[in-house]
């Protein structure tokens, strides 16, 4: 009909015949192709300064802000065997509400009366310390006693040796006078021989001056034997006060010895006394365990362990609980050539699985559907899945999020940046050039550096 085509079928038809010949044949196609072209030019050019806002799009999921209300796995602390549930899936419990329980498995712990019996050996092991307190200090006192009667003694056989001592020496005064009367004697009866021998003195005296020499001979040794046993007994003497020291000192150290075992065994008395304190606190904690209950409100999502009488480890997940109170956000994923667009406080725009939504990428403000959120941490490690993770939390200035969406489910996001011209858009899109890096107003006044403004005085 344009007459564009090689094959032309105006020889073959009669064109006044329809309708449609003759109203394309008054039209020049050169002319309405070029108006059609221009109309698209001058379109998409005016079109290409209109302002475009640069994002991010990645693919996240609902989760809770704080860690504490994330789902959590309740574990048995112990070993046991599971005998009786208190709660079924979907219920919903207060923080403390009890969940099942728990029966032992461990033969050392069978004994039903095993608190009350370790009681009673932590009794008895204390009084055994008051026992070895008092025979400490009686031992205290007995080592007293023995160092005053030692001291006692010591004095009593340092005033024997002193009389000893003091007897000596008289016995030795008398010695020297008995030798000085024996000589004396001596001399006389020399003169009395030769006064004898001359005729001037008769026997009678001469005898008379012998008995006196005898008399002074006997005199000398019995001085001499005197000041013989005064020294024996001066020895007897020193030898007493060597032997009272070395008598109490024995008595004394064996005393100590037998402090010094009481202490010890007071210490190992204590050091049991701790052990079975431990473990009694052990037991009591122990029995806490057999009831498995909720640390927090939420509800039961899911029981891991399920059958009566199924033994389990300690360790093992029970239950799954969602808390109740959960702030809610989104952990998105982006790439590491995208991650330095993204700051603390940058605007996302989230679109929910299960809510309808018309987004327009680069024009958020005539998109719908979609919620707004904030950056509120950046991880610093990557994710196993190559992809560095971002969260999310709730803009207080847009509206709530939903409150039927649930942990786990999925979210599309869109990370708002810089607003740009439509044309740099497609310049950056067609180089593959990355967005545009922009700082927030926040990080620029941290980062200017301090410039005084005049000198300082000296």
């Amino acid at each position: 009909m344009l007459n564009i085509s090689p094959y032309s079928v105006k020889d073959k038809i009669n064109e006044k015949e329809f309708k449609s010949f003759n109203l394309f044949s008054e039209v020049e196609p050169d002319r309405l192709l070029k108006r059609l072209l221009l109309i698209l030019f001058f379109s998409f050019l005016a079109i290409s300064f209109l302002p475009w806002t640069q994002n991010v799009r990645s693919k996240g999921y609902v989760t809770a802000l704080s860690p504490s209300s994330r789902p959590q796995d309740l574990n048995s602390l112990i070993d046991g065997r599971i005998e009786k549930w208190y709660v079924q899936e979907g219920d919903r419990v207060d923080a403390g509400d009890t969940i099942l329980f728990i029966s032992e498995v461990k033969d050392s712990y069978f004994d039903p009366q095993l608190i009350e019996r370790t009681k009673e050996q932590l009794e008895a092991k204390r009084q055994s310390l008051d026992f070895y307190e008092e025979k400490i200090e009686a031992l205290d006192s007995q080592i007293e006693a023995i160092k005053e009667n030692r001291n006692l003694k010591q004095r009593q056989a340092q005033n024997y040796l002193r009389q000893s001592e003091l007897k000596i020496q008289a016995d030795s005064i008398d010695y020297e006078a008995a030798i000085i009367n024996l000589n004396i004697a001596e001399k006389q009866l020399e003169r009395q021989e030769e006064l004898y021998n001359e005729g001037l003195k008769s026997l009678t005296d001469l005898e008379s001056r012998r008995q006196k020499y005898q008399e002074a001979l006997a005199k000398k040794i019995s001085a001499e034997s005197k000041l013989l046993s005064s020294k024996n007994q001066l020895l007897n003497a020193r030898i007493e006060l060597n032997s009272v020291y070395n008598e109490y000192t024995d008595k004394l150290q064996k005393a100590l010895s037998d402090q010094f075992s009481t202490r010890s065994a007071l210490q190992d008395a204590m050091t049991e006394v701790v052990k079975l304190e431990n473990q009694l606190t052990n037991y009591q904690v122990r029995a806490g365990f057999y009831y498995v209950r909720a640390p927090q409100a939420g509800y039961i999502t899911e029981a891991v362990s399920t059958g009566i009488g199924e033994n389990i480890k300690a360790g093992d997940p029970l239950i799954t609980l969602m808390p109740e109170n959960v702030d809610y956000a989104v952990e998105m994923y982006v790439e590491p050539f995208d991650l330095p667009l993204i700051h603390i406080g940058s605007h996302v725009r989230i679109i929910f699985d299960g809510w309808p939504s018309i987004v327009f990428s680069g024009w958020p403000i005539l998109t719908y559907g979609t919620f707004g959120g904030e950056v509120v941490a950046i991880d610093r490690f990557i994710s196993k899945n190559g992809k560095y993770r971002v969260l999310v939390k709730q803009d207080p200035d847009d509206p709530e999020w939903p409150d039927a969406i649930r942990v786990g489910s999925g979210a599309n996001t869109l990370a708002l940046l810089k607003d740009v011209p439509i044309w740099y858009e497609l310049w950056r899109q067609i180089n593959g050039f990355p967005p545009d890096y922009y700082t927030p107003e926040s990080e620029k006044s941290t980062s200017k550096e301090y410039k005084p403004k005049g000198k300082a005085k000296k």
